[in-house]
């Protein structure tokens, strides 16, 4: 290996590295195995967090088609399914950036999707309080 390869060789060598993207193993150097795959981990739980909210809006509108439960509960399973996609896809971008900063030995980004999950499940906890209230006053 040559001296400008460094310690974990050039990226311009061929073998394993040729199928790498680009845009993240491209630049920098190879940082602490350990950080890189805590990172892994991390976007891993982000996206499994993106499949329960598919999974549940998938299971909320099956529910609803058998009880005949009201229109709002198949919103609430379309907006779920919509934010589990929209969350796994941040998941990889945020996988990204975190990387790219980890070979530049650079800060890491703030995780994108965490204030919109943390605000999205309070404004659905509001609705679903005001909706359930709602009911129960109509019913009593």
């Amino acid at each position: 290996m040559s001296e400008a390869s460094g310690e974990h060789g050039t990226l311009d060598e061929p073998g394993d590295d040729d199928r790498r993207p680009r845009a993240v193993y491209g630049v920098g150097h190879d940082p602490d195995v350990r950080f890189s795959l805590a990172n892994e981990r991390t976007a891993l739980a982000w996206v499994r967090t993106g499949l329960s909210l598919v999974a549940g809006g998938v299971a909320l509108t099956t529910l609803a088609s058998f009880a005949d439960l009201p229109w709002v509960i198949d919103v609430i399973a379309l907006v779920a399914c919509l934010a589990g996609g929209a969350l796994a896809l941040s998941a990889l971008f945020s996988w990204r950036r975190a990387e790219r900063a980890l070979r530049l030995d650079q800060p890491l980004p703030a995780p994108a999707a965490l204030p919109w999950l943390v605000l999205g499940v309070a404004v659905l906890a509001l609705v679903l309080t005001f909706y359930a209230g709602f009911e129960l006053a109509r019913d009593l």
